[in-house]
């Protein structure tokens, strides 16, 4: 039965994911993971929705990670197939999904941020995986994908420190997208949100799923070799969306995308 500790809503082919512990800075307790992943199972499904913003309640903070007086007390409950907070090990959801933070963004936060495609920060965001100080590891991805998304010797000072890193800092690090205030932090997700939602849905879906896979491949060479035998390539191709847009962008009229 679903609670009210994560809230969902449709609109416009935006979903949004809402943390909903404001009193307890958003953490996580060991059922919100698999609320989560049934939040994130019923984006995935549903092709009428293009995007998702997953935030968090109140102004002070996204997620303060993991409720860990909770953890305890019911002696560390796996987490669910997808991962930490439903989306760490969620391999196949070629949909965009963006993190809006305000606020503080620490540990299993920042893990679950980090997963998401783009990070939009407030200029008030703090982010930061102080799992050592407390005998922990960042083992929700975080020690993984940090390393990944700004290189290693960026990643090992705030991994071995633990040290909480200013949303100014994430932008020069490279892992914040989009950077503003908190009083038009809305405002610039909306903003991203229509501009990929006015998109071809397939073409959005196929260029994440072509660019992540791309990313294993040993070179760029063999990327670009290797994507036109991709099968997301080939349903790009074969797709009606495909021949649509070129079409309405001749006809000077706008496009009917069908997501087929």
């Amino acid at each position: 039965m679903a609670s009210d500790l994560i809230l969902t809503e449709a609109d416009g082919g935006v979903f949004t994911i809402t943390l909903n512990r404001p009193d307890k800075l958003n953490a996580l307790l060991p059922e919100m993971h698999g609320e989560l992943e049934a939040a994130f199972d019923r984006f995935a499904a549903d092709d009428a929705l293009h995007v998702c913003v997953v935030r968090g309640a109140g102004e002070r903070a996204f997620c303060a990670g993991s409720d860990l007086a909770a953890f305890q007390a019911e002696g560390g409950a796996p987490y669910p197939q997808t991962g930490y907070a439903g989306l760490a090990q969620r391999y196949d959801l070629t949909k965009p999904v963006i993190a809006a933070v305000n606020g503080i963004c620490l540990g299993g936060g920042f893990e679950l941020a980090l997963a998401c495609d783009m990070i939009v920060a407030s200029d008030k965001a703090v982010f930061g995986l102080p799992e050592p100080k407390v005998g922990l590891i960042a083992i929700g991805g975080g020690v993984h994908r940090l390393v990944r998304q700004v290189g290693l010797k960026q990643a090992m000072g705030p991994l071995l420190t633990g040290r909480n890193i200013a949303a100014a800092e994430g932008k020069a690090m490279g892992f914040v997208s989009e950077l503003t205030t908190p009083e038009h932090l809305d405002a610039k997700v909306a903003e991203i949100c229509a501009a990929i939602v006015a998109n071809a849905p397939l073409a959005v879906r196929l260029s994440k799923e072509l660019a992540l896979w791309g990313l294993d491949q040993p070179s760029l060479a063999d990327a670009l070799e290797g994507q036109t035998e991709h099968p997301s390539f080939r349903r790009w191709r074969a797709s009606e969306d495909a021949v649509e847009g070129p079409k309405a962008f001749a006809e000077k009229r706008k496009p009917a995308w069908t997501g087929r």
